[in-house]
């Protein structure tokens, strides 16, 4: 009776284990709760500045008329956010009157009544303005602009060297840059930077012109100069809430209260005091809101800017935890059926190829229309990178394993299962092991992105502090990312020193 040696039960009890407890960290009793529960109005936003601060504005008015919220803030640019309110992922998020027209409905006209018509066939409705304006503008340093003469867009035309950063939506929007350097017939190719990056390239000097919005709060703060549109090229950016067309009415009843309540002097202001101070969106948004008496003492939103660490590890340990496990139980036994057969072999390390060619921002907007927002999207994309790394490990351990000690195993009088399980699977545990760490390795990054679908993790400050071109912010989930990734490869190395025989380990470093 052949009887499976006891350092090679627990290595292989082990790596179920492993197995397991990935799964279980990220399951979904442990995820956050998932969106659209009964009673609960879901706020979204955008992942600009000022994008969140009206978010939080708009969740804790709900707040105050008795509503439940949750809120999924930063959700990343227009596509991600409008196809959320579309898909019935989020209820409501803040929009402008030009970008709805000329960037979503590709229409010329912006006027609210129009506007309304035409999103109600996809089961939106627009509210009134709250009041201000926030059109796109072209700045640069008032120093240097004044320097060269320029005051208008126009006057860039004679300054062909200029070197021009504009954000990647503006940069392929309708109404940004291609109409804009048509309009003026600019000579200069934009580079395409994060906004939050642009205002520190344009302080550093690495670039001279960027994008921007007429009620940024840096404008003033770094002393930088909008230039004139002489020639009126963009329309008008009323900001309104976007709303989901069956939004209970004592909701829209509350949203209506905020109309014409701001003009571009006090967003800017608000936009300023987020960014210039420690205080936070809910913070700076309750004290507007107490002003106008929307709400009365502290926010029950309000709490110190850092004060999610723990939640956004867990939740990124959740998020990779469960991509990775998943695709240990998908990839081994799929690299174990394919191996024998090159073709098959090749076709699945193709397939598995092309899926990791996608860009990781792009992979988590398609699953949007599939998934929506949140942690599902999140932890299907992650698997999908996953498999390459665990397969294609998988198949060449298993490949490279040498044949004399199969021929050898096949002598002696073992079935071709009993080879797999005391000969080949235990000669090829070295590379079966870096696999399933590079996988998690590639996890960890891969996974901050997930903010931008509202999926939580290590990604939500990055996300926030580039909004807030506020680099501390980034450094508070970039630093644990970074460390959860060396903790990650340590665990594997204690793992691996566990269940590989030393001289298996000594002949890979070879």
């Amino acid at each position: 009776m052949n009887r499976r040696p006891a350092g090679e039960r627990v290595g292989w009890l082990a790596v179920l284990a492993l197995t397991g407890l990935l799964l279980i960290v990220g399951s979904p009793a442990a995820a956050p709760p998932a969106h659209g529960e009964a009673g609960t109005i879901t706020v979204g936003s955008k992942a600009d500045r000022e994008g969140h601060l009206l978010g939080e504005i708009f969740a804790q008015t709900l707040e105050a008329a008795g509503f439940r919220v949750e809120r999924q803030l930063g959700l990343g640019q227009t596509i991600v956010t409008y196809q959320a309110l579309v898909e019935g992922e989020i209820d409501v998020y803040p929009e402008y009157t030009g970008t709805l027209a000329h960037a979503i409905l590709g229409v010329e006209h912006s006027d609210i009544d129009t506007l309304d018509r035409l999103v109600r066939r996809q089961g939106l409705r627009v509210l009134p303005p709250l009041g201000f304006n926030n059109t796109y503008a072209l700045t640069m340093r008032r120093a240097k602009a004044q320097r060269l003469g320029i005051r208008r867009i126009g006057d860039l035309a004679a300054h062909p060297e200029l070197i021009i950063g504009v954000s990647h939506e503006f940069r392929k929007r309708q109404d940004g840059w291609p109409g804009l350097r048509s309009r003026y017939a600019l000579p200069q190719s934009p580079l395409g930077l994060e906004h939050g990056i642009a205002y520190q390239a344009i302080r550093e000097g690495s670039i001279d012109v960027t994008d921007a919005y007429s009620t940024d709060g840096d404008i003033e703060r770094f002393d930088f100069m909008l230039l004139q549109d002489d020639q009126g090229y963009f329309p008008r950016y009323l900001a309104v809430p976007l709303v989901a067309a069956d939004l209970p009415s004592p909701a829209v009843a509350a949203l209506r209260r905020l109309a014409g309540l701001l003009d571009e002097r006090q967003m800017r202001a608000l936009n300023a005091e987020v960014s210039s101070t420690e205080r936070s969106f809910s913070a700076v948004a309750a004290e507007f809101l107490a002003e106008h008496g929307i709400v009365f003492g502290e926010s029950a939103t309000q709490s110190h800017r850092w004060s999610r660490l723990g939640t956004n590890l867990i939740e990124h340990l959740q998020l990779t935890g469960i991509a990775l496990g998943l695709a240990c139980l998908v990839g081994l036994p799929l690299s174990l059926a394919v191996y024998r057969s090159p073709r098959l072999a090749r076709i699945v390390l193709y397939v598995a190829g092309l899926l990791q060619t996608i860009p990781s921002i792009a992979l988590l907007a398609l699953m949007i229309p599939l998934f929506g927002i949140g942690v599902l999207p999140a932890v299907i994309a992650l698997f999908l990178y996953s498999l390459l790394p665990i397969v294609r490990a998988a198949i060449t351990a298993l490949l490279t394993v040498d044949p004399l000690l199969v021929n050898v195993a096949s002598g002696i009088g073992l079935t071709k299962a009993e080879q797999l399980r005391h000969v080949i699977l235990p000669l090829a545990m070295p590379n079966l092991l870096t696999g399933i760490r590079t996988a998690a390795i590639i996890n960890i990054g891969t996974a901050t992105l997930a903010a931008f679908i509202g999926a939580g993790g290590l990604g939500e400050p990055i996300v926030t502090g580039l909004a807030l071109n506020d680099y501390q912010l980034v450094l508070y989930g970039a630093i644990p990312a970074a460390l959860l990734a060396i903790a990650t490869e340590l665990l594997f190395e204690l793992g691996e020193r566990a269940l590989i025989p030393a001289h298996l380990r000594e002949s890979r470093k070879l």
